[in-house]
């Protein structure tokens, strides 16, 4: 089929290369040039692993091409929408760009061609934009998009499920949709066709359930703080009920990112729009505990240290999560922020996130440097707060010979305290009971 992406951003440039690697035809449009070079280049704006080459393998083959002229969608029987939905200042989704990419497009779409949205949108949006698109004779359906970052090619060519959101009776639409998704199908991925509404509603609940899972075992570590309990144990007995499972049941300094903490956001603000806002008034209590565990960061280095003024704190980990440079929302970021506002000398790296980092917040004084052994060098206290691979396999007897004080704040739970506590360092984690020498 001949496909166009509207919006290259992560989710549109990730789903461009994958529909194009299946052999598609694929044209992807945003308005930044910069970003249409870099990807026309074979270079992703943005960390992906495996995403730059992937890109060059597939632009070889002559099926993808991005450009900035909106009228290079023309040809398109498909049309994906995958522009950003941001958090505003109310905390709902912010529609300008998907509204602007519809009306954009609409001078040069096809009768018969669909438009698929793939941005996550408050419930009644695809309706909306049905009104509008109608009179072209093109039709409307959503397709949800379920991407973890740090996987994402393969979570977009072989997803764990497909939602396609139609109009009733729309078969033509599941048709088309089947076509595109026909290798994902033949390998045997569900399949589910829904009305509009509640395609548009599977993905805000399914980030509103993961947040919820991991502020529960947050509330837990806070519980257990106060017992010398230990969360981690508690995580591994209560995830081995099946109807719980371990998954996100990792106790710390919380979720982050471009989507869970602003679609929550934005779910709550829909359905208090809607009048049911007594039915989601819990994702609030969600949102607070999420908040609380990035304090409770630096309130247990001023446990452990006292004034954090001067205080020399090392930092392992920027990105909201390993295998990526994103730092939208990074509760490591809003760590830091606080330790520099409390007067800390902040020193912090991160395999990919600094010049992100630097780019988002150039107001930070923060020490940037390039290896976890020069952050930590003469540090009165180390704290992870991304668990990359490279933090976890650190040799916790050298690291002892790089600091002045040997503590270790663990913000993800991520380290083993005990072998980290033979090799002479005080370890505290989140939710545990502190281990090693004393204060």
């Amino acid at each position: 089929m001949i496909i166009s992406v509207i919006g290259c951003g992560y989710l549109g440039a990730v789903h461009a290369v994958a529909m194009a690697s299946l052999g598609h035809q694929v044209i992807g449009v945003d308005v930044d040039g910069e970003k249409v070079a870099r990807l026309s280049a074979g270079r992703a704006p943005f960390f992906e692993p495996g995403l730059d080459e992937f890109l060059t393998q597939v632009m070889a083959t002559g099926r993808l091409t991005f450009s900035t002229d909106m009228a290079q969608i023309h040809p398109a029987e498909v049309h994906f929408v995958a522009v950003g939905t941001p958090q505003s200042a109310t905390g709902a989704a912010d529609l300008q760009y998907v509204d602007a990419a519809v009306d954009a497009a609409l001078p040069h779409v096809v009768a018969g061609s669909l438009f698929v949205g793939k941005s996550t949108v408050p419930v009644g949006t695809a309706d909306r934009l049905a009104t509008a698109i109608s009179p072209s004779g093109a039709r409307v359906a959503w397709n949800p998009e379920f991407l973890r970052e740090g996987h994402a090619i393969q979570d977009t060519l072989r997803p764990d499920r497909i939602v396609y959101g139609v109009g009733t009776g729309d078969e033509e639409s599941v048709r088309m949709l089947d076509a595109v998704y026909a290798d994902a199908l033949a390998h045997g991925v569900p399949r589910m066709v829904t009305d509009l509404r509640t395609a548009e509603l599977v993905k805000v609940a399914a980030n509103a359930f993961l947040a919820t899972k991991i502020s529960f075992i947050n509330a837990m570590a806070e519980v257990a703080e106060t017992v010398d309990a230990d969360v981690v144990a508690l995580a591994d007995a209560i995830g081995q009920d099946a109807r719980i499972g371990r998954r996100f049941l990792d106790a710390g300094v919380g979720f982050g990112g471009g989507c869970l903490p602003k679609d929550l956001r934005a779910f709550i603000a829909r359905s208090e729009e809607l009048g049911s806002g007594e039915a989601t008034s819990f994702l609030r209590e969600v949102d607070r505990i999420n908040s609380r565990r990035r304090q409770r960061v630096v309130d247990v280095l001023a446990e452990e240290l006292g004034d954090l003024n001067g205080a020399r704190i090392a930092v392992l980990g920027i990105a909201f999560k390993p295998e990526s440079d994103d730092v939208r929302d990074s509760p490591a970021l809003e760590v830091v922020r606080r330790l520099v506002e409390a007067g800390a000398h902040v020193t912090a790296t991160d395999p990919r996130a600094i010049a992100s980092a630097r780019r988002a917040h150039p107001e930070l004084t923060v020490d940037y440097r390039e290896s976890a052994e020069e952050t930590m060098r003469d540090a009165d206290a180390v704290v992870l707060l991304t668990e990359w691979v490279q933090f976890r396999d650190l040799d916790p007897r050298a690291a002892r010979a790089l600091v002045r004080r040997a503590l270790l704040v663990d913000g993800r739970n991520a380290l083993d305290a005990t072998v980290w506590a033979d090799a002479g360092w005080r370890v505290r984690g989140l939710g545990r009971a502190a281990v090693g020498p004393g204060r």
